[in-house]
C-alpha cells in the first residue's frame, strides 16, 4: 500500500452480484456476515472502508420472481427499487451486531462530474466516516438513463476511489484475480500477481472473459477501473470474494491474494495532476503576495483573506485560476463558494465568513486537496 500502516488508510471495497446474492439464490447473509466482521476488523487496523455494493437488481429478480436479467430498463429500474429494500436492510442488520451505523449514498455518473454534486458527495463521505459510519455506495439505479448511467459497480467503485483519494480499491469477485487467458477455457491460464495500471497487455488479457448473467461487468470492467482508479494513485486488488478472510489477508500483505495492480503514483501528486489537466476554468482569482508564498512554499489552503479580485461567473465546485499581480498562472482548483459569495468574502478573515454569507461551508475558500500548483 502506498501508506504505512500506522497512518490511517481509506479503503474502498466492492463485491460483485455473485457473491452477495450467492449466484441469484437470494441474498448471501453468511457472505454478508462474514464481509462485515472483516470490515469492523479492518477499521480497528485504522483503516476506513467505504463498500460498493452489488446485488439490488439480482436481489429484486429474485423477490419478483423473475428468473433471467431482463433487458427493458423499467423493468431494471423496478427490480433496482425492491432489492435496495433488502439489501441495506441486511447491511443495517450486520453491522448493528457490531455497534455501527450504516449509510446508504446512491449516485449517478451526472454526480459526479458536476463539481458542486462532487464536492457535496465527497464531504458527505468525509463526515460519514469521521462519525464512524459505513458508507454504502450503489448506482442509482432507479433514475439513471443511459447517457448518465455508470454502467457497473467497478466504474462506479473507480470513481468513488478517485473521490476520495483512496489508498486502495478492492474488487472482489467470483475468480481468484487476472489470469492471461480465460480459465475456464484454458487450464495453462496463469494468475497475474503483480501488475501495473498503465500495462495496455492488462486490458487485452481481461478481454478474453467475460460477464456473469446477474451483473453487468467482467473482469475488462476491473482492469479498466484499475487504470480509472490509478489516476488518485489508488493500488488496486481484484481478489476472490468467498476466500477465508480475504480482506484480512490483502491488510497483512500475504501473497497470493489476487491480482495487485499499483497506480504507479502516489495520491496527492495525482489528484492534483487530475485537478490541472482535466477541469474547465470558469473563474479567476487575483491572489497577493502572501497567499501566493503560503500556497507555493507550505502547501496550504487558500483562504479568502489572501484574494484580492475575483472574476468570471461559476458555481461552487467548478474550477478558478488563481493569479499572480504580473497574470502568471500560479494554481487550479475547486472553489468552495460560488463566484457572488466569492465576491463578497474575498479579503476577509474566515472568521467573518458566516457573518457575511448567513453560513459557512468551508473555512478555505480552495481547500489544498483540491488545489494543484502549476
Amino acid at each position: 500500500m502506498s501508506q504505512s500502516p500506522e497512518k490511517k488508510q481509506t479503503w474502498i471495497i466492492k463485491a460483485g452480484s455473485s457473491l452477495i446474492t450467492n449466484h441469484g439464490k437470494g441474498l448471501d447473509t453468511a457472505f454478508i456476515s462474514h464481509w462485515v466482521e472483516q470490515i469492523v476488523a479492518l477499521r480497528k487496523q485504522n483503516i476506513d472502508c467505504i463498500l460498493v455494493s452489488s446485488g439490488a437488481v439480482a436481489e429484486g429478480l429474485k423477490r419478483l420472481k423473475i428468473k433471467k436479467r431482463p433487458h427493458e430498463t423499467h423493468e431494471l429500474r423496478a427490480a433496482a427499487a425492491v432489492g435496495q429494500m433488502g439489501l441495506i436492510q441486511q447491511y443495517e442488520m450486520q453491522f448493528q451486531k457490531h455497534d455501527l451505523h450504516t449509510a446508504q449514498i446512491l449516485l449517478t455518473h451526472d454526480d459526479l462530474s458536476n463539481r458542486e454534486r462532487y464536492l457535496n458527495a465527497r464531504s458527505t463521505l468525509k463526515t460519514l466516516l469521521a462519525k464512524n459510519v459505513i458508507p454504502i455506495v450503489n448506482e442509482n439505479d432507479t433514475i439513471a438513463i443511459d447517457e448518465i448511467r455508470l454502467g457497473d459497480n467497478d466504474t462506479l467503485a473507480a470513481l468513488a476511489a478517485n473521490l476520495l483519494g483512496a489508498d486502495t480499491l478492492i474488487l472482489l469477485t467470483d475468480q481468484n484475480g487476472l489470469y492471461t487467458d480465460d480459465p475456464t477455457q484454458n487450464k495453462s491460464a496463469k494468475l497475474i500477481t503483480r501488475a501495473q495500471a498503465g500495462d495496455a497487455n492488462l486490458i487485452k488479457m481481461a478481454s478474453k472473459g467475460k460477464a456473469g448473467d446477474l451483473g453487468r461487468g467482467g473482469m475488462l470492467t476491473k482492469v479498466s477501473a484499475a487504470k480509472r482508479a490509478a489516476r488518485s494513485g489508488t493500488d488496486t486488488i481484484i481478489a476472490a470474494g468467498k476466500k477465508e478472510n480475504i480482506l484480512l489477508r490483502i491488510a497483512a500483505k500475504e501473497d497470493n491474494t489476487g491480482t495487485w495492480i499499483s497506480a504507479g503514483q502516489e495520491p496527492l501528486a495525482a489528484r492534483k495532476q487530475w485537478l490541472a489537466g482535466h477541469l474547465q476554468v470558469k473563474g479567476e482569482l487575483l491572489l497577493d503576495a502572501g497567499a501566493i508564498k503560503v500556497l507555493s512554499k507550505k502547501g496550504k489552503s487558500l483562504l479568502p483573506v489572501g484574494v484580492l479580485k475575483c472574476k468570471g461567473h461559476f458555481l461552487r465546485g467548478e474550477a478558478v485560476i488563481c493569479k499572480d499581480s504580473n497574470n502568471r498562472s500560479i494554481a487550479i482548483g475547486l472553489i468552495n463558494y460560488n463566484s457572488e459569495e466569492t465576491r463578497k468574502i474575498i479579503g476577509k478573515s474566515s472568521q467573518e465568513i458566516e457573518k457575511i454569507l448567513g453560513y459557512i461551508d468551508s473555512a478555505e475558500l480552495i481547500h489544498r486537496d483540491n488545489l494543484a500548483l502549476n
